[in-house]
């Protein structure tokens, strides 16, 4: 039997022609497909300004930056995540707060946050985990009571929408950030988005993105010539090529249909796994369209479930080990029983094969060798 990865990319052949298209160009780094992609991506999610960077943890890094992140600031988070969610506060000097997950969709819980907050609270960062969104209403009433930025990691959740309104809008936050990495649902091979309304945060970000220098005239303080630029923030070489935005803009042509094979897919799993004795499964709430970057099945015995699966060639994967149970952050000093939802859901997670080219014979299969090992 063939190998079933849990995610995979999609390219095809109009990919690959923008792609030699901009090799043949003059323009591999830093050119005009840089600002098409920024303003397709931003056009597609409703938002006025986007700055494309290098990878969804670049994006975090900067939204932190740019949010003023700084030295014993507390930022509160969601544990299940990848650790890039909570790393990019460490690297501002601040400190990442989890605050624990609603158990029927592993998203961040809005009455936990309130818990967390303290006088040295600057951010919340929720976490669009799977691509289901959060509950971003009741998260934007509690951060402007406090006086909070919000940064959404949709790094899960382009083509997801909430209320209507799809995720990027900034509707209900400061920042939204993307992920272009192959496993999500358009790839830049390796790449990242900060989407806002917020011409402030805009110019910030794209200091931060290159190196804190500009030539925009509106910044500089002198003018030895054409040649002149000036450094006015300690930023970082974050930029991302015109050969990575080639490939984001024709994968973006097809977010739409890639989100729709993704959402027949967990219809499907749903039919089957959501009343199956022995598994559980997550909620996708009335309010939202989630874009099923994952789908999650919860087992009882789930080490054994895995290496059958990944013994059959099903290879599963698990999202995520709580943060802060991370060598790292225990030496920080985060103890376990910090989230007991996100440690119960951790004990029985699974990610099963959740990508737009999975067959149809390949889901059954899936779903047939699933059903033997729980039975």
């Amino acid at each position: 039997m063939k190998r079933i990865p849990y995610a995979t990319q999609w390219i095809d052949d109009e990919d690959i022609a923008a792609v030699v298209a901009t090799l043949k160009s003059s323009n591999l780094t830093q050119g005009p497909r840089i600002t098409e992609f920024e303003k397709k991506v931003a056009e597609y999610c409703g938002a006025k300004y986007a700055v494309a960077v290098n990878s969804g943890t670049s994006a975090l890094h900067i939204a932190c930056k740019a949010a003023g992140i700084t030295k014993d600031d507390e930022v509160i988070t969601s544990p299940i995540t990848f650790v890039a969610s909570s790393n990019c506060v460490l690297y501002c000097g601040g400190r990442p707060v989890f605050a624990d997950v609603k158990e029927d969709t592993i998203n961040i819980d809005p009455q936990e946050i309130k818990k967390k907050i303290t006088p040295k609270t600057k951010a919340i960062i929720p976490v669009h985990f799977a691509g289901n969104p959060c509950e971003m209403e009741e998260i934007q009433t509690i951060a402007k009571e406090n006086n909070l930025m919000v940064i959404e990691d949709a790094a899960h959740a382009i083509g997801a929408e909430y209320h209507g309104s799809k995720i990027g809008s900034g509707k209900y936050s400061d920042m939204t950030i993307f992920s272009f990495h192959p496993v999500k649902h358009i790839t830049t091979g390796e790449g990242g988005m900060v989407l806002t309304n917020n011409e402030e945060l805009y110019e910030k970000l794209k200091f931060f993105r290159s190196h804190g220098i500009t030539r925009d005239p509106r910044y500089i303080q002198r003018n030895d010539g054409s040649w002149y630029y000036e450094m006015h923030e300690l930023g970082y070489n974050y930029r991302i090529t015109d050969i990575q935005c080639a490939l984001g803009i024709t994968q973006l042509k097809r977010l739409d249909n890639f989100v729709e094979r993704r959402r027949e897919i967990a219809k499907r799993y749903n039919e089957v796994f959501s009343n199956y004795d022995g598994i559980a499964t997550l909620k996708e709430m009335p309010q939202t369209k989630s874009a099923y970057h994952l789908y999650v099945i919860l087992v009882k015995n789930r080490k054994f479930v895995f290496d059958k699966l990944r013994e059959a060639n099903i290879f599963v994967n698990v999202h995520y080990i709580p943060v802060y149970l991370q060598p790292y952050y225990q030496k920080l000093g985060y103890e376990p029983g910090l989230c007991p939802n996100a440690e119960s859901y951790y004990e029985k997670a699974i990610s099963i094969p959740m990508f737009p080219k999975l067959s149809d014979d390949e889901v059954n299969l899936i779903i047939k060798k699933i059903k033997e090992l729980i039975k």
